[in-house]
């Protein structure tokens, strides 16, 4: 684990940034892409990682996918099931898109693949902060509050739950237009890339259930699927 040195005097704050990287070449090399802009903090495996977080925040993490100890898709999922909704991007030489699609729903913000400028890696940290530091709406649904931004609800009975992107997407679609009933075949033009089909509506509309209340989402028989009241 390491710092790099701090700002000088009169420059202001920087915010600080986790960069979880185990290749002794490309992490000093990333930390001195970034440190002009945050205060980075550089760790070498998924422990590590898992342990700082606990203790301390963070404005993003920047996160390698092959670590040494791990998966660092599992480093996502144990952040967000603590309730953080820390922006993450996920930093790999795994480019499918099934790797990009499984990264997201995993829980992280963004997906760069390996080797990147670090004028793009600025710009993709830039957006995922911009995003997490609006001020959020909060939509009630039920006794349920639903923050689309964070892509977290708040369930009255058990505490916070970290949607992944696309569930967080199809509950916001249906929560906005919480008197109508869509079709799937809205909810996949609005929600998913172009190629999937109708069933994967009805496996996130699963997905956001098995996560929160089996109410939450109704089922209109013959029509589509409509906001429930857990």
């Amino acid at each position: 684990m390491r710092t790099v040195p701090s700002r000088p005097a009169g420059a202001g704050p920087r915010p600080p940034l986790l960069v979880v990287e185990d290749d002794p070449r490309l992490g000093p090399v990333t930390v001195e892409m970034l440190a002009g802009q945050y205060d980075v903090l550089l760790v070498a495996d998924a422990a590590g990682a898992l342990a700082i977080t606990e203790q301390q925040d963070f404005a993003a993490v920047a996160l390698d996918r092959l670590l040494p100890d791990g998966d660092g898709l599992d480093v996502v999922r144990r952040i967000r099931s603590r309730g953080s909704s820390v922006p993450i991007i996920l930093l790999t030489a795994l480019g499918s898109l099934e790797d990009r699609v499984g990264g997201l729903d995993a829980g992280a913000d963004d997906y760069l693949t390996k080797p990147f400028a670090a004028t793009e890696l600025l710009a993709r940290l830039r957006a995922i902060t911009r995003t997490h530091s609006v001020t959020e709406d909060v939509l009630m649904i039920g006794d349920w509050e639903f923050r689309p931004e964070t892509r977290i609800i708040n369930s009255p009975y058990r505490g916070r739950i970290v949607l992944s992107r696309t569930e967080a997407q199809l509950l916001h679609l249906l929560a906005r237009h919480d008197s109508e009933t869509l079709s799937r075949e809205r909810i996949l033009r609005e929600v998913f890339p172009p190629g999937d089909v109708p069933g994967t509506v009805d496996t996130y509309v699963h997905y956001v259930r098995r996560k929160t209340d089996r109410d939450i989402v109704t089922t209109v028989r013959g029509l589509g699927y409509r906001l429930g009241t857990p």
